[in-house]
């Protein structure tokens, strides 16, 4: 049986890793981008649902691919992997209830593991999680999910190891509003309905290109999902869901942040499998900067085009807003606009901790409580440091960088390799969890960059 494995270029050893970067050269050349990592690990979640095998391609080697595949192995899911050419094979016809050692051992540091409860509840009438873990870029709590499954007649016992989940007299549909557009609590919300008694109705659902893409899978499996235009979504309960055939759209947010490094670098960077359809409000703004872009069949070409790149004043909000993934590595592109930008993050409350790192590059980055945007936020009230000023254009010089998270971590990465000097980066394994390759990347596009054991 065929695995993904996640191991970083050149070295199979456990050590930390050290990254050395050195600075000024222009990123040019092209990449691959694959399958949305908002997207895949769910694709795969949602195969236990099946009666049936099924295939997800354009699958890409990140990290939380690899832990879902330890998760759903050790319930019985039969997974065959080619990594080559992205196709994936899940096999959920001998499913069984796992040892909480074991789903502790292999839960990593995910979230992902709280969306397998309303399938697992559906084919063993049990669920068990783990402590989660995953980025420091703000409160996300469970607590969403939580309520989401007590609503479907789950009951939830919370015990020292993790909280174990049952569902005595099945699950049933509900009717349900999120006080937030929450992406991970709307996945959970179509992973428990589907196969639940009766009907449920959600309101306030988000509404983002990887939920349709979840959607469009299961509504293959035989589901019946109706989308309406005011975030209100209705889904009939069905008895049995076969398997599906899919391929996975592509990874909006790691187009994006190639985009932002031809930008950052003063380069130019062909994207191959980015899709201009997903990336509008993106698009949008990089333009309004300054950058240039062209599109065609196989993806969208980025580049700095040579002149003066603009402030502006952006907000990030839920789809179809400016996502809140695209904010961090366009910050640094904005450390580099002639004039003053302003930054208001509305999605995440903690999502501006990367720029201590730039700002002892030389980056002019103030941090504000006050909401900058065009409209308050439900963060304006809740003493976070929360919008961010950002001044240029400066030179960035070399430091020694810690990852804090994954899109902050590639923000860093970006900064170093367009400042001056010698920059040495630790803590980048997290770039694993959502960047397919991205050394082998780096070094194609003409980085100067070498990792070594710490």
């Amino acid at each position: 049986m065929a695995t993904f494995r996640v191991v970083e270029e050149g070295t199979s050893s456990p050590m930390a890793k050290l990254l050395t970067v050195q600075g000024g050269k222009p990123l040019e050349g092209s990449v691959h981008v694959r399958g949305a990592k908002n997207l895949v690990p769910k694709a795969m979640v949602a195969a236990l649902l099946g009666s049936e095998p099924s295939q997800l391609r354009n699958v890409p080697e990140i990290k939380d691919v690899e832990i879902v595949t330890n998760l759903l192995q050790i319930h019985g899911v039969k997974v065959d992997a080619d990594p080559v050419t992205g196709d994936l094979t899940l096999d959920p016809r001998d499913t069984y209830s796992a040892a909480h050692s074991e789903i502790d051992a292999y839960a990593g540091d995910s979230r992902i593991p709280i969306l397998l409860c309303g399938p697992l509840m559906h084919q063993n009438g049990e669920a068990f999680i783990p402590d989660l873990g995953g980025c420091r870029i703000g409160d996300r709590p469970i607590n969403y999910h939580l309520e989401v499954l007590r609503n479907f007649g789950a009951v939830v016992d919370k015990t020292p190891t993790g909280i174990h989940i049952s569902a005595p007299r099945g699950l049933k549909g509900a009717k349900l509003t999120l006080p937030f557009p929450s992406v991970g609590a709307t996945e959970q919300v179509l992973l428990t309905a589907v196969l639940a008694e009766g009907i449920t109705e959600l309101d306030n659902a988000a509404v983002e290109p990887e939920i349709h893409d979840l959607i469009a899978i299961l509504q293959q499996m035989g589901a019946i999902i109706t989308v309406y235009t005011d975030r209100v979504i209705r889904i009939e309960g069905v008895e049995r869901l076969s398997g599906y055939k899919h391929r996975a759209i592509a990874d909006r947010n790691e187009s994006a942040s190639w985009a932002s490094a031809a930008l950052v670098t003063q380069g130019d960077i062909y994207v191959k499998g980015a899709a201009q359809r997903d990336l509008t409000a993106f698009l949008n703004t990089y333009r309004k900067i300054g950058g240039e872009f062209s599109v065609d069949d196989e993806g969208i070409r980025f580049w700095h085009a040579g002149h003066a790149l603009k402030p502006l004043v952006l907000e990030t909000d839920v789809h179809p807003g400016f996502m809140t993934d695209w904010q961090q590595p366009l910050v640094v592109a904005l450390t580099q606009a002639h004039g003053v930008s302003i930054v208001h993050e509305t999605v995440y409350e903690n999502r501006f901790g990367f720029t201590e790192a730039l700002e002892r590059m030389g980056a002019s980055i103030q941090l504000h409580r006050e909401c900058l945007g065009s409209s308050p936020c439900r963060f304006g009230q809740r003493n976070f440091l929360h919008s961010a000023v950002i001044s240029g254009p400066v030179e960035l010089t070399g430091a020694e960088i810690n990852v804090p998270d994954l899109r902050g971590g590639f923000s860093h990465l970006i900064a170093a390799l367009a400042a001056k000097g010698t920059s040495t980066v630790t803590g980048i394994e997290v770039i694993n969890r959502g960047y397919e390759h991205f050394m082998d990347k780096l070094i194609g596009l003409g980085a100067d960059v070498e990792m070594s054991e710490r």
